[in-house]
């Protein structure tokens, strides 16, 4: 690891403090997850219209100990009471996945902009219901965004430049985390809790596949599982391989494992394309040239500690009438991109600065749109609502079933 990156990761965690503006919005956080570290509480640091204001928790004096933590200044006696101060804007959501239904629900209807933890809820039939809220269709309506953070990185940008949806005839996608990192007690094995690794990292992979693509599956061909299958972790996932049909019989694949090698294997999407003709003035009339490009990206989930662009581009001379292969070659490039600046293209202008994690892109793209300005990513409701009933899709292919519905009744 070089200097440069060490200290680079040494800023992401322990980031300046900016001030604050007086129009700041003013969060709760409902739960003291410590993943609301990552999704929240460091980027706000970062943000001048951002401030982390009050925290609740099913234990008050573990919410007391995490705003102590974290200086934050108020601990709320429940969530209700959370939703009930005029004074919070809005609410990050990063329970157990089971309660994003409840509680995203609940936090809309106290008129609270939500940034809700992914995957968004349980299933599709509580996406139909959360997604399609009349109070979304009002005018000014809460903002609701699904976190999927590393959609919001530049390097992200930068890769699906380089993606022509429209020749994608193949792609793999594959993510992990370590064995020692996630125990069997984890809420991700909780059957209950709408547990399981299509529900974790697996959701990366569908996004991916998803926006690659830049189509809905139109059939999950296999989803091969190992699952545990006693107690309240049975038909919970740790590992899985699903294959997807792509509209044209394209194919997208997905491997991913809360159980995975005791090293920590970096995410990656690689995107195969069609060999499509490429114009080209210099050859004689009696010749065509072709090229296959093949891009992968690597670590786009935690972009910040190590990422990189590849692309392949294999290229053929042929003779037009014999079809015979005059000149074959192969170019390859690689490119990082830790900030707007060097992205390039669209994002050139906009702010960033290479310490700055997916997170950090991601708040602020909310901010914008909660203070009513455009923003140059988002993820929209009918977005989510595809990414659950890919999810789904998924489950009921596996023989495990969709994730249990919340008992919690929305009308």
């Amino acid at each position: 690891m070089s200097l440069s990156q060490l200290k680079r990761i040494y800023w992401a965690f322990n980031p300046p403090t900016v001030e604050k503006r007086t129009d700041a919005l003013r969060f709760g956080i409902i739960g003291a997850a410590n993943s609301a570290a990552w999704a929240l509480i460091i980027p706000a640091k970062l943000h001048p219209e951002v401030v982390i204001q009050a925290v609740a928790a099913r234990d008050r004096k573990r919410a007391e100990e995490f705003a102590k933590k974290n200086g934050i200044p108020e601990v709320k006696d429940s969530y209700q009471e959370l939703l009930d101060d005029p004074n919070i804007d809005c609410i990050l959501v990063p329970l157990p996945n089971a309660l994003h239904f409840e509680w995203a629900v609940k936090a809309i209807r106290a008129g609270k902009h939500v940034l809700l933890e992914k995957p968004s809820v349980s299933n599709s039939i509580e996406a139909e219901i959360l997604f399609k809220m009349p109070e979304l269709d009002q005018p000014n309506p809460p903002v609701l965004l699904e976190a999927f953070h590393y959609r919001f990185h530049p390097i992200w940008s930068v890769f699906m430049s380089l993606v022509n949806p429209a020749d994608v005839v193949h792609v793999d996608t594959y993510s992990m985390i370590p064995w020692w990192f996630v125990n069997k007690d984890h809420i991700h094995f909780n059957y209950n809790l709408a547990g399981g690794t299509m529900m974790g990292m697996g959701t990366y992979n569908f996004a991916a596949l998803r926006l690659i693509f830049g189509a809905e599956p139109e059939e999950c061909i296999s989803a091969d599982v190992k699952a545990f299958t006693e107690g309240v972790h049975h038909d919970c996932d740790y590992e899985f391989k699903a294959k997807f049909r792509f509209p044209n019989g394209c194919i997208g694949e997905a491997f991913s494992t809360l159980q995975g090698p005791t090293v920590w294997h970096p995410s990656y999407a690689t995107v195969t394309h069609r060999q499509v003709e490429v114009p080209d003035k210099t050859l004689p009339p009696s010749q065509e040239k072709f090229v296959t490009r093949e891009v992968t990206i690597h670590g786009f989930i935690h972009a910040i500690f190590w990422h990189r662009v590849d692309v392949k581009e294999s290229y053929e001379i042929r003779d037009k009438s014999t079809k015979k292969v005059i000149k074959k070659w192969t170019e390859s490039r690689s490119q990082k991109a830790h900030t707007p600046k060097e992205a390039g293209g669209d994002l050139a202008n906009l702010e960033g600065e290479t310490y700055w994690m997916s997170f950090r892109y991601q708040l602020e793209a909310f901010v914008n749109r909660v203070k009513g300005r455009e923003t140059a990513y988002w993820v929209d409701r009918e977005d989510s609502l595809n990414q659950m009933k890919m999810v789904d899709m998924a489950y009921e292919k596996s023989g495990l079933g969709v994730r249990p519905t919340s008992k919690f009744q929305a009308n």
